[in-house]
């Protein structure tokens, strides 16, 4: 009999979990799980509430976790703890979203593997392991090419007035708000990170404006430039991208990929398709 396993794409902002068992699968998602924001008692309490229950008619006999803040070893003991506390006596696997983003872009293909969703970040996977990572630095000192870096470039064009009157007008009738609340969600409450990353949405909503165009473009290069650029292999495998803005601007990455002379790889939405084929071998 074949094992039941469950697989997590756990992000800041959403986490994706498939049940696999005997070829088929059944996806629930809850809300976001980052370490550096929740400690193990409340990631227990989430997964209690929105996860366990839709796991009642299975018996899993092993986890893989691919976590946001998952390469921090404290923050990789803070997940397994409350994982360990709700599926006891099973074998449970913890590690960082970067492997996951690698295992589902690449599978078990050389490449470079990124991560464009609420967060950024890179790497070179052989096939096997990851052998060259480049983390990102968090939404205040990096991220770049991001949602909440391209959401904070967004409020900075509000805040400063650079929006001309069509795209300022544009901006108030999608987001009811003013310079004092933006400031006090950006500065005073928690979770800044997924906040930022909403206003990336205005940037999809309103393609073909010429300012909207050079954020993208913009934020978009300098992760290619900061990051890709540092891989000796960018030049010699696909570069293969997950998540929700590399998705939504897939048009731009293939651009990019064209200037810099790299080959455009897989564009996943989510990376949870390939590890679902990962694990079935």
């Amino acid at each position: 009999m074949s094992l039941t396993q469950l697989i997590a794409d756990a992000g800041a902002t959403k986490t994706e979990w498939c049940v696999l068992q005997n070829g088929k699968t059944k996806t629930i998602l809850t809300a976001g799980i980052s370490p550096y924001f929740l400690n193990t008692g409340q990631i227990t309490e989430l997964l209690q509430k929105e996860l366990i229950p839709k796991l009642k008619k299975f018996d899993i006999d092993v986890i893989h976790y691919y976590g946001t803040g998952c390469f921090n070893p404290e923050n990789k003991k803070i997940v397994k703890k409350s994982l360990q506390t709700l599926f006891k006596g099973k074998k449970i696997n913890v590690t960082h979203d970067v492997e996951g983003a690698a295992k589902g872009a690449c599978v078990h293909n050389k490449g470079i593997a990124c991560i464009l969703g609420t967060g950024s970040s890179s790497c070179y996977y052989d096939g096997k392991k990851i052998t060259n990572n480049r983390p990102g630095l968090g939404y205040v000192l990096g991220d770049e090419g991001s949602g909440a870096y391209l959401g904070r470039k967004v409020i900075q064009y509000y805040l400063y007035n650079t929006f001309d009157e069509d795209l300022r007008a544009r901006f108030d009738a999608a987001y009811v708000t003013n310079k004092t609340e933006i400031l006090e969600n950006v500065y005073k409450k928690p979770l800044a990170n997924r906040y930022l990353a909403t206003f990336a949405k205005f940037l999809a909503e309103n393609r073909g404006h010429y300012m909207i165009e050079n954020i993208i473009e913009d934020g978009l290069n300098d992760f290619f430039f900061t990051h890709l650029c540092k891989f000796n292999e960018a030049w010699k495998y696909p570069i293969n991208f997950v998540g929700g803005v590399s998705f939504g601007f897939r048009d731009i990455l293939k651009e990019l990929c064209g200037v810099y002379n790299f080959e455009l790889g897989r564009v996943l939405q989510k990376p949870m398709i390939g590890l679902v084929e990962y694990h079935s071998v």
